[in-house]
């Protein structure tokens, strides 16, 4: 009968209001849920089929959940360097369970992979980024060779990014880089000392003072004396050192020397390579430079435009065949690092460049102030986690205390083809459905994938002026479907009375 097809699409329409409501209060209640993604409505008829042109069959109305989950939410500055945002496209892969790898040390996941835009992450007890749900944020590791990351489509092959227990090894100088003017004008003798701030490989501090001596011109016109000084017990060792060309050696690294512990430092047996035939330290010529003493480097030469002319071992004029020159503008010295001679386990090459031979990007004579203009060396001491920053290619690096940076993780965006097909879970999570697609694995801001915005939030899609037009209107549309009910009632009631 018309009369209870028509009860029948009022009570259809309060079922779907009813729906309304809730969405529009779950819309309102997390209005400032981060990552959060609105619901709403859709509706559309329910036609039954009449079996007569002259007869119309009430049907009611349905209605589906719509999710804009691509919808973009305004990003908001945060103060935490561990907050991040996703500009454009994509989710972060998060999970709910990680399990410590002995073998690789990283945290595997272990439980069920989801997807957010939620990235309010702070590190747990382990180190492992965990966001406000709980959910352990997913990323590629840096491979062992630390020259990049280890980057899969596989989502299962991720690793907890985690950031604890994080320090930087000392690392020994091996390289110093100088740039200076020597005043033109100095007097005969007069000199110039440059403090060198080196490393042993246990992170020892020492300084190395390079000191420059400027020669009578009669002598050599333009011409500079190096020498050098160590403090803290360590050495120079030096297979002249009496600066008379009678050192057996070849230079510091004549190549010969074989590095059997394959750790880049020369043992007390692989010495010998480098100070010629000697069999132990005597105390005497070609032999180390006692703690304090100078040792006798080398010699600069300027042109006349007071660019570099040339750089050479000849300390004083004469060969030092106890130094070595790694290239026509460095010069490479040893150093005994723990002082402890031929039982040395500490001893290591370290390359003074002084600029480009004609060039004055180093070394310079012009008429002013001797100066440093610039003095850097690539040694550093033992260095704990100071922060920890992430940049717009997902790139989570960890900054020292020592003042190095070291790359740990990169954290992917993931990509759905049709990502409001996803199926929402608690948490202000997603998951993959077949309706979505297959997820893609990307790199940040590559390939169609949004980049990471860093210190960033994003907010609530949530419009509170939309969403509570929107509640009146559905509470208009419920109240009017009850007018269906109590009409279609008072109907059925008159029909009741015909009888009596």
């Amino acid at each position: 009968m018309s009369i209870f097809g028509g009860l029948r699409s009022g009570v259809s329409g309060l079922f779907v209001q009813s729906q309304a409501m809730a969405m529009i209060s779950d819309n309102i209640a997390n209005v400032n849920t981060i990552g959060y993604k609105i619901n709403r409505p859709q509706f559309s008829t329910l036609v039954t089929t009449s079996g007569s042109e002259t007869l119309f069959s009430a049907g009611g109305v349905q209605s589906k959940v719509a999710r804009d989950i691509d919808q973009q939410g305004l990003l908001q500055a945060s103060t935490v360097a561990t907050d991040i945002a996703i500009s454009g496209d994509g989710f972060f892969a998060v999970t709910d369970a990680v399990t410590l790898n002995a073998t690789s040390g990283q945290y595997e996941p272990s439980g069920d992979i989801f997807y957010t835009r939620a990235g309010e992450f702070r590190p747990d007890k382990d180190g492992n980024l965990v966001n406000a749900a709980g959910f352990t944020l997913l990323g590629f590791a840096r491979n062992s060779a630390d020259t990049g990351f280890n980057t899969t489509n596989v989502l299962s092959a991720l690793d907890g990014v985690n950031v604890a227990s994080q320090s930087a090894t000392p690392q020994p100088t091996t390289s110093v880089n100088l740039s200076a003017n020597l005043q033109a004008s100095t007097a005969t003798s007069g000199t110039f000392d440059v403090a060198v701030q080196i490393f042993d490989r246990q992170g020892a501090q020492r300084t190395m003072t390079l000191t420059f001596t400027k020669i009578d011109p009669g002598t050599a016109a333009n011409t500079w004396d190096v020498s050098a000084t160590l403090t803290g017990g360590a050495q120079f060792i030096d297979t002249d050192a009496s600066n008379d060309g009678a050192g057996t050696g070849s230079g510091i690294d004549d190549g010969t020397g074989a590095d059997t512990a394959n750790d880049g430092f020369l043992g007390a047996d692989e010495l010998q390579d480098f100070i010629g035939t000697e069999t132990a330290y005597t105390g005497t010529n070609d032999d180390v430079i006692g703690a304090g003493s100078a040792a006798n480097l080398g010699r600069v030469t300027f042109n006349s435009n007071g660019t570099i002319a040339s750089i050479s071992n000849a300390f004083g004029g004469v060969a030092n065949t106890g130094l070595g020159l790694a290239g026509n503008n460095t010069l490479q010295v040893l150093i005994d690092h723990d002082g402890s001679g031929a039982t040395s386990t500490d001893t290591a090459a370290i390359n003074i460049n002084m600029g480009t031979i004609n060039g004055a990007d180093g070394l310079t004579q012009f008429e002013g102030t001797s100066v440093i203009n610039n003095l850097t060396q690539n040694g550093k001491q033992f260095g704990s986690l100071a922060s920890v920053s992430v940049n717009e290619d997902g790139v989570v690096s960890a900054l020292f205390d020592n003042g190095e940076q070291r790359q740990l993780f990169q954290v992917p965006v993931v990509t759905f083809n049709a990502p409001n097909s996803l199926t929402p879970g608690t948490g202000n999570v997603f998951s993959q459905t077949d309706a979505s697609g297959q997820p893609v694995v990307k790199i940040a801001g590559a390939g169609g994938a949004g980049a990471i915005a860093s210190s960033s939030l994003e907010q609530s899609t949530v419009d509170l002026a939309d969403e509570f037009t929107k509640l009146i209107v559905t509470q208009r549309a419920f109240s009017a479907n009850t007018r269906i009910i109590t009409t279609a009632d008072e109907m059925l009631d008159e029909l009741v009375r015909i009888k009596r």
